[in-house]
């Protein structure tokens, strides 16, 4: 009956971390797979949502299903924490929200409600982004292209001020002003996954106009908020979109800036031009969820909507994460002392420039290879590393094994 099923060839970055497991080296560092580590090296248990977790079982309550749209607290605090307190956009009611599964199941909600009412739009991601991007949208029968994005060569004659390692954004434009109208961008708000290199508020002033003038209809991916520059300046992107009177999505997530990975709490929301159409929005995303999984769990929800209302645990939450962010701010400034005095030859500044968990190191599938055969030190073939993977033990070892990868 099945004999025709093809094999699965696995993902490759938690193949990879299943390698990582069973490697005996126990000097072996693992810097592939996208989630924070303490100094420890161990996924930490926030205190603050412990403590909503407290709160939240002894308030008990039913397990009944929720609403196909979700639990509404979660909702409504999904929707201050994007758009800020006072938003014109919340008060008129201009945006459709839904607790998803995670903020790849809002990512995969809104591709399947694209390919229902956007029939003939095209999607477009940039060179590079998060492998599943393309396979979610893709998977919903949706055509993806490219736009260029990292730039690895840097400066030349007629573009003296770009910077390798950074951003190629007037090859990024240019292409964007090209694009037939109701073409679908896809845009990490921050913390660009796998490069670590986003635009700066400047960038999107000149972007948010393009998008606008030519119909297109942004798609953010916004799941590590407060990990760049903080919970308030990384909602920069999605603020000032909404401000310009642009209708987008925006899928967001916790399971990094609460470390609630297998809790799955994430949201998509989509910004209309009037209340009418959002209510139009919202019943038909509740189709699309009717038709997949149905409703979202209870619990996940609950720890991030009670961590956000209540004001004691909100502000102990934000200060676990503004120290998760300085942590991989000195690790990038650790890595990249110890590799500019290896080879000081060498370039490494964007380590510094590059924000986030990640950070695009430039070396070479071979390299890579190198790196996890010789070293013990596991990065993805593209050259992704993620910084939080880095603590004060491993720090050192990883750029002495990296210079001697590079340097030979």
């Amino acid at each position: 009956m099945f004999e025709h099923i093809p094999p699965f060839a696995g993902d490759p970055i938690l193949s990879l971390n299943e390698d990582f497991q069973n490697d005996p080296r126990p000097q072996k560092i693992n810097l592939s797979i996208g989630i924070y580590f303490d100094d420890a090296g161990r996924i930490p248990v926030m205190d603050s949502v412990q403590r909503a977790e407290a709160l939240v079982v002894a308030k008990g309550g039913p397990k009944t299903s929720l609403p196909i749209e979700g639990a509404a607290n979660f909702r409504a605090a999904v929707q201050q924490l994007l758009f800020g307190a006072g938003s014109e956009a919340i008060a008129s009611k201009r945006v459709a929200t839904i607790q998803s599964v995670g903020s790849s199941g809002g990512l995969r909600v809104g591709a399947d409600f694209i390919a229902t009412h956007f029939k003939g739009s095209q999607v477009w991601v940039s060179d590079p982004t998060w492998d599943n991007h393309r396979a979610m949208f893709e998977g919903a029968g949706l055509t993806v292209n490219t736009y260029p994005y990292y730039d690895a060569q840097g400066p030349t004659t007629s573009h003296p001020h770009r910077v390798a390692g950074g951003l190629n954004f007037d090859a990024m434009i240019a292409t964007l002003r090209g694009l037939p109208a109701r073409s679908i961008v896809l845009l990490h708000a921050c913390c660009h996954n796998p490069t670590g290199v986003d635009l700066t508020r400047a960038q999107w002033d000149e972007l948010i106009p393009v998008l606008r003038d030519g119909g297109l209809i942004p798609y953010l991916d916004l799941a590590y908020q407060g990990f760049g520059g903080g919970i308030e300046e990384d909602a920069y992107a999605v603020r000032a979109l909404a401000g310009a009177g642009v209708s987008f999505f925006i899928a967001n997530s916790f399971s990094k800036s609460m470390s609630v990975y297998g809790e799955r709490c994430g949201a998509l929301s989509v910004v209309c031009p009037s209340a009418q159409e959002a209510a139009l929005v919202l019943g038909q995303m509740k189709y699309t969820v009717r038709r997949n999984y149905s409703s979202p769990p209870i619990h996940g929800g609950q720890l991030v909507a009670t961590v956000l209302a209540e004001p004691a645990l909100r502000r102990n939450w934000e200060a676990e994460l503004g120290a998760m962010r300085e942590r991989i701010l000195a690790m990038r400034v650790k890595l990249h002392g110890v590799l500019a005095a290896r080879l000081p030859n060498r370039d490494f500044g964007y380590i510094l420039t590059q924000r986030g968990m990640f950070s695009y190191t430039g070396m070479t599938a071979a390299q890579v290879d190198a790196l996890r055969e010789a070293h013990g030190v596991y990065m993805v073939r593209s050259g992704r590393m993620c910084v939080a993977g880095l603590n004060s033990g491993n720090v050192e070892a990883t750029a002495t094994a990296m210079a001697a990868v590079l340097g030979g």
